[in-house]
């Protein structure tokens, strides 16, 4: 019979999380501090916020068998199939050892037209990895990036301790910690970076790209939601970091909520709070990845159901590009000009093309399976994309 030593979940177990809020069930991760979340005007960008894309557990211990109790929260979409169980990643030394899923929880319905939502409260469910190696190990357990999740217990056959994050500069370690500090990569962006079509937490291509990287994550991706929120871009300048990048353009267009004169300086406004927080840090502005149905046409997105498979379209007028309304090529002009504007008085700004990382010939090749987001395969190659130009020898993100 298995003797399990029960864990208190405490914040110095938690990586990429800004904050862990306390509710009548456990412990919530999230992905804003309480101040940011206090601003947050709309459900769909509280939900992404509370959904945990990069937050892990990181554990020192020689367990073989761990359990985490939480309550998940799933959604529901009447007349759509069924969403698949988010995944609980298991990676030993950096190395994915172990998949797992949870039962029960919470079922959130949500009308696709209508946007009306209900909540359903179910049980706690168990999270159970059987299978990890022998000895002494440094282990990372990754929350479903598509799940909120509340953390409830932890348990393990073994003891579990911390692993200290040493604070001195990026590669140089600190008396009493163990090995050289990774620098810090805080980014932001649209569902693509929160993971959605993803296969699992550690699979986005932000965490496949800080692997290939060797830094540590902070995935502030909020699906639907990268929207040039001020309260964002406080998060973004109070958040340690060594290495900061910014996605920008495609929920400007698939939400229908700016015009190109508000664009330009809401983008201004973001990087001014930045560099308040980060002045000298490496910081990437990356224009919209291709999508087909917005090139030309403007937003908002409208969600369709085909064959019993839900697909997105553009529901606006290509003719109003010409009178200030954004579609994703006029949102490229604008960052392009942003960015280059401020070049000059900030030699650690630049610009990266999002059709670089994903282009019209890929769209072609690796088409976006709901007309928006990408597959698990697309996502492998947007990192290996991002992590060359970025983190090579002479990219902005290479360590020094």
């Amino acid at each position: 019979m298995t003797a399990w030593t029960t864990a208190p979940i405490t914040p110095d177990l938690l990586r990429g999380a800004l904050d862990l809020a306390r509710t009548d069930r456990g412990l919530l991760p999230q992905r804003l501090p309480a101040r940011a979340r206090a601003q947050v005007p709309d459900e769909q960008t509280a939900m992404a916020v509370a959904q945990p894309s990069g937050v892990r557990l990181v554990l020192r211990t020689a367990a073989t068998q761990l359990e985490l109790d939480v309550v998940r929260t799933t959604n529901h979409y009447p007349g759509a199939p069924p969403r698949p169980d988010g995944v609980y990643d298991a990676l030993v030394d950096g190395v994915l050892v172990e998949r797992a899923t949870a039962p029960g929880g919470d079922v959130l319905e949500i009308d696709l037209v209508s946007g009306a939502r209900s909540l359903r409260r179910g049980p706690v469910g168990t999270v159970r990895f059987r299978h990890l190696p022998p000895g002494g190990k440094h282990l990372e357990v990754w929350l479903p990036h598509t799940e909120v999740t509340t953390l409830v217990a932890l348990r393990a056959d073994a003891p579990v301790e911390p692993v200290a994050l040493p604070t001195g500069g990026a590669g140089h370690a600190d008396a009493g910690t163990a090995g050289p500090r990774r620098p810090t990569w805080v980014h932001h962006g649209s569902s693509i970076s929160h993971g959605s079509g993803a296969d699992s937490p550690s699979t986005t291509w932000p965490a496949l790209a800080a692997a290939l990287g060797g830094v540590e994550l902070v995935n502030l991706g909020f699906g639907g939601s990268a929207l040039l929120d001020p309260f964002t871009a406080r998060a973004v300048r109070d958040t340690p970091a060594d290495l900061v990048s910014l996605k920008v353009g495609i929920n400007v267009v698939n939400g229908d909520v700016m015009r190109r004169r508000a664009f330009g300086p809401a983008l201004h406004g973001f990087l001014d709070t930045v560099r308040e927080g980060h002045p000298d840090v490496p910081l990437v502005v990356v224009t919209a990845l291709a999508c087909p149905v917005h090139e030309d046409v403007p937003g908002p997105s409208a969600p369709v159901l085909e064959g019993g498979e839900v697909r997105f379209t553009a529901t606006g007028d290509p003719a109003d590009v010409a009178t200030g309304r954004l579609s994703l090529r006029a949102t490229r002009e604008v960052v392009t000009e942003v960015v280059t504007a401020r070049q000059g008085e900030d030699p650690h700004l630049h610009l990266l093309d999002g059709l670089e990382l994903y282009g019209p010939l890929d769209a072609e090749e690796h088409p976006l399976p709901d007309g928006l987001h990408p597959d698990a395969a697309t996502h492998r190659l947007v990192a290996e994309r991002f992590a060359r130009w970025a983190f090579a020898a002479g990219g902005p993100f290479a360590v020094r």
